[in-house]
C-alpha cells in the first residue's frame, strides 16, 4: 500500500509542473474577431471602433487617455483559439463600455500588453493559452475620431 501511495505521489510530482506550465503564445486576427457573430453576441455593437497600432484610422479630434484591460478566462474544455477569442471579446467589451462612458468613439493604437511586454501588430492581438486559463491584455488610447 505504501508503495502504491509513493508511486502515485511521485507521478503527480512529475506531472504537475507540466499541467500548470503550459503557456502557448498565439497571434490571432483582431478584425476577424470583431466582425464575427460571436462579437455581436458578446455585445460588441460597432458604436466604438478598434484600431491596432499601425492600422490607419480617421483623423483624431481628441485623445482621452490611455488604458489597459487585462482579462483571463477558463480554458478548460475549449480550444486555445476559442478561449483566446472569448477572453479578447471580454477585453474589447470593457474598452467599449469605458469609451462610451467617456464620450469616445474609438480605441486607437492598441497593442498587446501581456505581463507588461508590448507586442505591436497592425492585424493581430496576442493571447497566452494554458491548460487551465487563457489571458489577453491590451493597451489602447480612447479617442474621438472625426
Amino acid at each position: 500500500m505504501k508503495r502504491i501511495l509513493a508511486a502515485t505521489l511521485l507521478s503527480l510530482a512529475v506531472a504537475a509542473p507540466h499541467a500548470v506550465a503550459a503557456d502557448t503564445r498565439l497571434e490571432l486576427p483582431l478584425q476577424e474577431l470583431i466582425d464575427s457573430p460571436q462579437a455581436k453576441a458578446a455585445g460588441i455593437d460597432g458604436s466604438v471602433r478598434f484600431y491596432l497600432a499601425g492600422q490607419s484610422h480617421p483623423a483624431v479630434a481628441s485623445r482621452m487617455g490611455e488604458d489597459v484591460s487585462n482579462k483571463k478566462t477558463n480554458g478548460v474544455g475549449k480550444s486555445d483559439v476559442e478561449s483566446c477569442n472569448w477572453v479578447a471579446l471580454s477585453v474589447l467589451k470593457a474598452f467599449q463600455e469605458k469609451a462610451k462612458s467617456m464620450g469616445a468613439n474609438a480605441v486607437i493604437d492598441i497593442t498587446s500588453y501581456f505581463k507588461k511586454n508590448e507586442f505591436r501588430s497592425a492585424t493581430n492581438y496576442e493571447c497566452h493559452a494554458g491548460n487551465i486559463m487563457s489571458g489577453v491584455a491590451l493597451k489602447g488610447t480612447y479617442a474621438k475620431l472625426k
